[in-house]
C-alpha cells in the first residue's frame, strides 16, 4: 500500500471527534493510536482492542510522519 492509499484511511471531518485526524470509519484518533504504539502496545493488540485493521495502524503512521515534516514539537533535552 502506497502513502496516498494509506492516508485515505484517515478522515479530518470538523463534526466527528473535533475535527481531529481519526481512522476513517472508526472515532479512534491517529494520536491515540500512536500513543499506544509509542508506549509499548503492538500492532495485534491495538486490532483486537479497536477493531481496526493493520492498514489503518499504518495509516495513523504514515500520518504521524507527515505532519512532523511541517511542524516541531519541543523534546526534552538532557542538560
Amino acid at each position: 500500500m502506497n502513502r496516498d492509499e494509506l492516508l485515505a484511511r484517515i478522515s479530518i471531518d470538523p463534526n466527528v471527534c473535533f475535527g481531529r485526524a481519526c481512522i476513517r470509519g472508526h472515532r479512534i484518533w491517529v494520536s491515540l493510536v500512536l500513543d499506544f504504539l509509542a508506549s509499548g502496545m503492538s500492532v495485534q493488540d491495538l486490532m483486537a482492542e479497536y477493531g481496526i485493521e493493520e492498514a489503518d495502524v499504518l495509516a495513523c503512521i504514515a500520518y504521524g510522519a507527515e505532519v512532523a515534516r511541517f511542524a516541531d514539537v519541543a523534546v526534552p533535552q538532557d542538560a
